[in-house]
């Protein structure tokens, strides 16, 4: 009974430092802190090494050790405790230190502990009878490897505690401090209670004198502190889990904010684009009313003088007719071209009253009627938003008569409370729209115009269209964009 006892307590001392080593290895290279995943490869190699050990123990309990390898057992479990308990620390080196400075520092510590380790060995050997070598080679380990590499590894992880919680990670802190806390107790109380041997002061401070005072084995403590490390240990390893969860948040947030900055700049560009276009456009219409509309106008009206005088003294001249009639045909297209430009009357009139013009203009020179509904009251519009709002009407107007074959559409234009809604509907042929969506043309630069110039404003546009059914062409642009933006 009491072998079997020792036998379980081994196993899962052993499977609570295999696991912890096992899940370390497999997730201590998610860490984004260069500083913890260094740190963490070395208490890998001590819960493999140690597992290892400890159920090489066990088997040595179960007689399993036996033959050649059993001339080698005392060396293998010496040198697996010894290794072990360096490993663990050059973890708590790594965590104490911290920096990336005092890394190669760091290895230093667990070096002059193998070394003083070594030396007393040696020194050791020639002072105690043969015998006694193992139990005070594995006492001599203890004290001056285990109790050691279990207060450094007990102290960076309360360093480790900081850090979590400066992070925000304040529950993986906390497993870092009961990580910490069982370390302590495995190494202080845990390894000063060795096995007896003539080694002061294991020769009176060992795992008997636990055992009467306890009336529990040490090995049990050593086991139960080992399970407590590990499972607080593999706890905050989640926090790799949230770090990355975490910086793909912010990934996303920054190519989010990249996007919305994109889109700004994008939006800013379409509008000096739009003000240029708009102001070259005046420019155009202005010098073209001032210089070649007044100079047709003067050439007309010579052409026509001439023409009366002709008459007078030698009958009607067909040519200057001609001539006449070439001159006020380029005047009217010179108008209509000025008109197109920039409306005069959207400066002098309103919009309202700029539609209505524009669509008895458009009457006179197509076939299509145009029924032009205002409703609502007539808000005062800033200029972005007059522009934008008669250019939609317009393009929308310059499709139809282009493409749309009807003969008749109705404009509608609403004046609510915060938006000017906007209805254009024709009776022409219709169209596909995910095909005009997939071409290239100018009939869809035009339908991207219109959106464009909506959602510079806020807007929304909207197409709804199939062949035999006519089109619907549905916009919303808001008043109080565009001082917002200015």
């Amino acid at each position: 009974m009491h072998q079997n006892f020792f036998i379980i307590i081994y196993f899962f001392y052993g499977l609570a430092f295999f696991s912890m080593g096992l899940l370390v290895a497999m997730e201590g290279g998610r860490s984004t802190d260069a500083r913890l995943r260094m740190a963490l490869r070395p208490l890998a190699g001590f819960g493999l090494i140690h597992a290892a050990h400890e159920w090489l123990e066990m088997f040595n309990i179960m007689g399993h050790i036996e033959g050649v390898f059993a001339a080698i057992y005392p060396a293998l479990a010496l040198s697996l405790l010894a290794f072990s308990f360096v490993s663990l620390a050059a973890f708590g080196s790594y965590l104490v230190l911290g920096s990336e400075s005092t890394w190669r520092v760091s290895l230093i510590i667990p070096l002059a502990l193998e070394a003083v380790w070594v030396y007393g060995l040696l020194a050791y050997r020639s002072t105690y009878p043969l015998q006694d070598i193992y139990a005070i080679a594995d006492v001599w380990t203890r004290y001056s490897i285990a109790i050691p590499a279990g207060l450094l590894a007990a102290a960076g992880l309360v360093v480790q505690q900081r850090t979590f919680r400066r992070a925000g990670l304040i529950s993986f802190g906390r497993d870092s401090l009961w990580a910490s806390i069982a370390f302590g107790w495995y190494s202080l109380v845990g390894q000063i209670f060795t096995m007896p041997s003539p080694l002061p002061p294991s020769n009176f401070l060992n795992s008997e004198l636990f055992l009467e005072i306890f009336g529990f084995p040490v090995q049990l403590l050593r086991a139960g502190t080992a399970i407590i490390a590990s499972v607080f240990v593999i706890r905050f390893l989640r926090a790799f889990q949230v770090e990355s969860e975490r910086h793909i948040t912010e990934l996303q947030e920054a190519r989010l904010h990249e996007s919305r900055e994109r889109e700004v700049l994008r939006a800013e560009l379409f509008r000096k684009v739009v003000a240029a276009q708009e102001s070259e456009r005046q420019r155009i219409a202005r010098d073209l009313h001032d210089e070649t509309g007044q100079s047709l106008t003067a050439i007309g009206m010579g052409l026509r003088g001439l023409a009366d005088e002709l008459k007078r003294r030698r009958g009607q001249n067909e040519n200057l007719g001609q001539l006449q009639l070439l001159t006020s045909d380029a005047l009217r297209e010179l108008q209509r071209i000025i008109s197109d430009l920039r409306p005069a009357h959207l400066d002098d009139l309103g919009l309202s009253s700029t539609l209505r013009w524009y669509a008895n203009r458009l009457q006179e020179l197509t076939r299509l009627k145009v029924i032009v509904d205002i409703s609502g009251e007539e808000h005062t519009l800033d200029e972005p938003v007059k522009i934008a709002i008669f250019r939609i009407i317009q393009e929308a107007l310059n499709n139809i008569v282009k493409h749309s074959q009807a003969s008749s559409v109705r404009v509608s234009l609403d004046y609510r409370d915060k938006s000017a809604h906007i209805l254009v509907r024709d009776n022409g042929v219709g169209f596909d729209l995910d095909a005009v969506k997939n071409r290239i043309g100018r009939v869809s630069l035009g339908l991207a115009g219109m959106a464009e110039r909506a959602s510079l404003l806020g807007g929304t546009v909207e197409f709804h269209s199939r062949p035999g059914y006519g089109t619907e062409v549905e916009a919303v642009v808001p008043y109080d964009m565009a001082r917002k933006e200015a």
